[in-house]
């Protein structure tokens, strides 16, 4: 201005009009005002978020993943104790049951309230528990883990639609059969996924039998049962080699790889310690609808983050040339920079309500 004539003071007063208008305030706020507000409605939805890029990842996904036991399941499942245990035996499986993370061993584990932990035992993810007493290996976990497929074929039978859980003492061998109880609204819930285009799979190391069962209940085709955790990634990588952003809820020691190679992860507030620090959030209660809730609100959390770059762009390409064409004062320009920052503002409070 200065150059085309101006007097000094005129082109200073609009030198700092321009300064004032072009504030990133509003810039600087389209991000983290809609992260605030998102990460507030998550944990209302009892969600906690662990990692600072989960809210975007969320939003990619189009296919969720499920583990069954404890996480499509109630975490407590009900035992029925096998015909002809002796106390002994029973004491034994409770005392090696607290040294497994698997959710149907603490079932075992709740049958002897009294028993404490075994020294040196060891746990093999996806597989059991072992420990040596009195020189003799006892085991607990699957039925192959030990050797109890001939008992298990006839407790399948009596219960077709349990979970079954082995005991190994020697030659001895005793099968639990685990009834388990769906999450109230786990039906609910993955109907409103699968209504909002998402694919539904069921990834579990269970039994087959009682996977399938738990899938007919939720209308879930994509079932797999008997995995093992490398078998679980081995999925997850065809998956992902197929295009696919995949959220994986799981709470089991042998999920936590897993969940680590999903494109995002969430696991129950009861999972085991490895796994919830393998997840990007973890969800409280006994409801799955936590789970719908993140993504919806990550949905719109991220629409609304573009919608406020795209309010900061909108602003600077015209509030700046009025500026510098020296139309507005001080004054004005404050105004209008304050103006923009409540409106972004007030646009990430929408992310209060997501909807998938």
């Amino acid at each position: 201005w200065i150059i085309a004539g101006l007097a000094w003071q005129p082109a200073l007063i609009i030198a700092i009009t321009v300064l004032i208008i072009t504030c990133p305030c509003a810039l600087g706020l389209a991000i983290p005002a809609v992260q605030v507000v998102a990460s507030g409605a998550l944990f209302k939805a009892n969600v906690l978020l662990q990692s600072g890029d989960a809210l975007e990842r969320l939003a990619e996904v189009d296919t969720v993943v499920f583990d069954k036991t404890g996480t499509l399941t109630l975490p407590e499942p009900a035992l029925d104790l096998p015909e002809g245990i002796a106390p002994e035996s029973l004491a034994l499986a409770g005392r090696l049951a607290l040294s497994s993370h698997h959710p149907l061993a603490r079932a075992v584990a709740a049958t002897v309230p009294e028993a404490y932990p075994l020294d040196e035992a060891a746990e093999e993810p996806g597989r059991g528990v072992r420990a040596v007493v009195d020189g003799t290996e006892i085991r607990l976990g699957s039925l192959t883990f030990c050797e109890a497929e001939a008992q298990g074929a006839v407790v399948a039978a009596r219960h077709p639609d349990a979970s079954l859980i082995a005991f190994r003492h020697g030659d001895v061998r005793h099968v639990f059969a685990v009834r388990q109880v769906l999450r109230p609204d786990a039906p609910a819930v993955v109907a409103a996924l699968r209504r909002a285009g998402l694919g539904i799979e069921i990834l579990s190391g269970d039994r087959a039998e009682a996977v399938a069962a738990v899938a007919s209940t939720l209308g879930v085709t994509a079932a797999c049962g008997g995995l093992k955790p490398a078998d679980k990634m081995a999925r997850l990588d065809a998956l992902k080699a197929e295009g696919r952003r995949v959220l994986m809820v799981g709470d089991g020691l042998n999920d936590a790889p897993a969940l680590a190679r999903a494109h995002v992860s969430i696991s129950p507030i009861t999972a085991v310690h490895l796994t919830q620090a393998a997840a990007d959030a973890v969800f409280l209660g006994d409801r799955l609808a936590p789970v719908a809730h993140a993504l919806a609100v990550s949905r719109t959390a991220v629409r609304l983050m573009k919608e406020n770059l795209w309010i900061a762009v909108v602003y600077n390409a015209i509030a700046v040339p009025i500026a510098i064409a020296g139309l507005v004062t001080p004054l004005i320009a404050a105004l209008a920079m304050s103006g923009s920052s409540i409106i972004v503002t007030a646009n990430a409070l929408r992310a209060r309500r997501g909807r998938l």
